[in-house]
């Protein structure tokens, strides 16, 4: 989408805030005051650059509708030159308030005016900054400063911008800060509590001779759950296949557990690394088990929290030099105290571009595999073969790994399991003809295997062009002949379907 699409769209939000009262008419016309706003943070970010190039100037005209001459220039550089970076846009309260207020019925954003906004603020600065004759590391930085600064706003009234990261598991009501890089755990304490703080302390005796560090401490070491875990293993094993994951997964635990046993009676343990490598077709129930993964450490008191953080490419990579390994970096903070998730991690090495910065963001991941090695484990996920290449492109990459696990596509028998796994979730059953006809199908579907083979996915999508046919087919028939069971049950004509 154009950065003028983006701004109509604000625009078309500015119309329906102002309709519903949100924003006074009589006193604010919303859309000039929003285009005021953003026109003063381009100027603050030439300011930051030292230069205006005549390609921004009419960037602003043709985007803004300001033609902005030297002597507004001057007196707007005057404007911005202080304490701008702390101050929130006023038309972006108007936004907030609409959002956070539920203002607005049926609203086509769903209450995500104020963080679709964020992100055209972040395009157009990108945008305004590209047209400078070359831009000063410290403009990058305002822009990305400013931005996280409106993020951290929004969040204080219930309200987030996607930022290509999935966040899920971990410790109920437990928020862990990361203690300084080499050795930081040693330092770095939990406490349960409202505030979800790190426990930093001073070293004072508590009431019971010990410090309130060494007695959090072991507070932290004896909350380990034997019964979680094993219903975390229970999950794992009633996947459909995954044999050799499963068992894979099981040693690790045995593994891990035998080395917490050791520890509690002083004995030693061989320093080994704990981060993976997934390899696998997409739908081979990979992020299942990192989320799995994670929650065992977290049991077992390996990792502080246990929480599964999920992102990709997008969520890593900058579109400037600089902002890749503060973006990293922000997402590193996320995860450690549990589980790093890179999917699809080939694509950071992938292009061999000089304008890509990938590279970057591995460089920023290894850097915190060891700086934060007692809290951090990475997996790094992706077809098999991709992978392979990726663990080529860096000296440092396959030597910081020591589990390697391959993920293999699915069974037509298990891909028909998955689908009544599914069946069921959504309150639907397969007839025995359905079910052998599902069955014809996947098996013709393996057979020919494409080489974007999505496995659970493909099944998923499968079930929905199904429910589609039954929905056609049932909304066909006689009242009296829709019931419960015929409106649940799934038959062969439903689930003749063509795979793709």
């Amino acid at each position: 989408m154009s950065i003028r699409e983006r701004l109509d769209e604000c625009d078309r939000m500015c119309g329906k805030i102002t309709e519903a009262r949100v924003s006074d008419a009589a006193q604010h016309d919303l859309k000039g005051l929003l285009h005021r706003d953003m026109m003063q943070f381009c100027v603050y970010l030439s300011l930051q650059d030292r230069q205006f190039t005549a390609a921004q100037r009419a960037y602003i005209k043709a985007n803004l509708g300001f033609d902005l001459s030297y002597a507004d220039r001057t007196g707007l550089y005057d404007k911005v030159a202080v304490g701008y970076a702390d101050k929130i846009p006023t038309s972006m309260k108007y936004f907030v308030l609409a959002d956070a207020g539920r203002k607005i019925p049926a609203d086509p954003w769903q209450n995500r005016k104020t963080a679709y906004l964020i992100g055209t603020y972040e395009e157009l600065g990108r945008e305004f900054l590209a047209l400078s004759d070359e831009p000063e590391q410290a403009a990058v930085q305002a822009l990305t400063d400013y931005v996280r600064a409106l993020d951290k706003f929004i969040e204080a009234y219930g309200l987030f911008r996607n930022k290509n990261v999935k966040v899920s598991g971990g410790k109920s009501g437990v928020k862990y800060t990361p203690g300084k890089p080499s050795g930081a755990s040693a330092g770095a304490v939990l406490t349960p509590g409202s505030s979800g703080a790190l426990a930093t302390g001073t070293g004072k005796p508590a009431a019971s001779g010990k410090t309130e560090i060494e007695k959090a401490g072991e507070e932290d070491q004896t909350d380990l759950s034997e019964d979680r875990i094993d219903e975390i293993l229970a999950e794992l094993n009633s996947l459909v296949g995954l044999d050799v994951v499963k068992e894979e997964i099981e040693n690790l635990v045995n593994l891990l557990r035998v080395q917490q046993m050791r520890k509690e009676m002083g004995l030693s343990n061989a320093g080994t690394s704990r981060h993976m490598v997934f390899y696998g077709n997409p739908g081979t129930g990979k992020t299942t088990v990192a989320r799995l993964i994670a929650g065992i450490y977290g049991e077992l008191g390996l990792l502080p929290t246990g929480q599964l953080v999920e992102v990709d490419r997008s969520g890593l990579v900058g579109g400037y030099v600089g902002q890749t390994a503060i973006k990293t970096k922000e997402v590193i903070d996320q995860a450690v105290g549990g589980v790093l998730f890179v999917d699809e991690a080939y694509t950071l090495t992938q292009n061999k571009g000089q304008n890509d910065f990938g590279p970057e963001a591995v460089e920023t991941i290894l850097k915190a595999m060891e700086d934060y090695r007692d809290e951090l484990v990475v997996i790094v996920a992706g077809y098999t073969e991709l992978m392979k290449d990726f663990l080529k492109t860096n000296p440092g990459l396959t030597s910081r790994f020591n589990y390697f696990i391959e993920f293999p596509d699915y069974t037509p028998k298990e891909l028909v399991e998955i689908l009544k796994v599914m069946c069921k979730k959504n309150e639907y059953t397969l007839s025995p003809e359905a079910e052998k006809k599902a069955l014809e199908i996947f098996t013709a579907r393996c057979e020919n295997k494409p080489e974007n083979f999505a496995n659970a996915r493909e099944v998923r999508n499968f079930l929905e062009k199904a429910m589609l046919k039954h929905a056609a087919r049932v909304t066909k028939l006689p009242k009296e002949q829709r019931t419960k069971d015929v409106l649940c049950r799934l038959e062969p004509e439903d689930v003749t379907i063509r795979l793709r």
